[in-house]
């Protein structure tokens, strides 16, 4: 039976690097769906309602659903215009959803993305788009702060998949 793994927060807080990890930890058989790749390099499509990625993911989804051992779906995903995502995923997986959000400060995710080999923008692009505190709500979301390390973040979800 598949499983879910979600990854959320906003920009620069550490959700791509953590879900690589994920991937190479679990091995063989890990669909990794980052929704930017999606969105932007796939489909070139502006991020908002109804853009095209959202249907995508859906069906990226279920493929991965039907085919896979574990999902990983990582990205900002707002949950105003992901909604639709967040009940097929649900719909799909059911109680087998490990949901992570990235509770970090702008601070934090300003320094994080300035850290980057290749800052590819600024602190009055990444404000545009920060969003508080945007959780699934229908998904249990576990919380990762300022206070963990990618090895503490990583180490929480491995026992948590490992558990199922």
């Amino acid at each position: 039976m598949s499983n879910l793994i979600i990854l959320r927060g906003n920009s620069g807080s550490g959700k791509t690097t953590l879900s690589k990890q994920i991937q190479k930890k679990i091995g063989k058989n890990t669909l990794l769906i980052p929704q930017d790749t999606v969105r932007r390099e796939m489909l070139n499509a502006k991020d908002g309602a109804d853009n095209p990625a959202i249907s995508l993911l859906m069906d990226l989804l279920g493929y991965g659903h039907e085919h896979c051992d574990y999902v990983i779906l990582e990205e900002i995903l707002n949950v105003k215009w992901y909604a639709p995502v967040f009940k097929k995923a649900k719909e799909l997986f059911g109680d087998r959803i490990n949901a992570y959000y990235f509770d970090i400060p702008f601070e934090e995710t300003m320094k994080r993305h300035q850290e980057r080999h290749i800052s590819s923008f600024g602190e009055e692009k990444m404000r545009s788009w920060w969003l508080e505190k945007d959780y699934i709500g229908f998904i249990p979301e576990k919380k990762f702060t300022i206070d963990m390390s990618l090895e503490d973040e990583l180490e929480v979800v491995m026992n948590d998949v490992v558990k199922r």
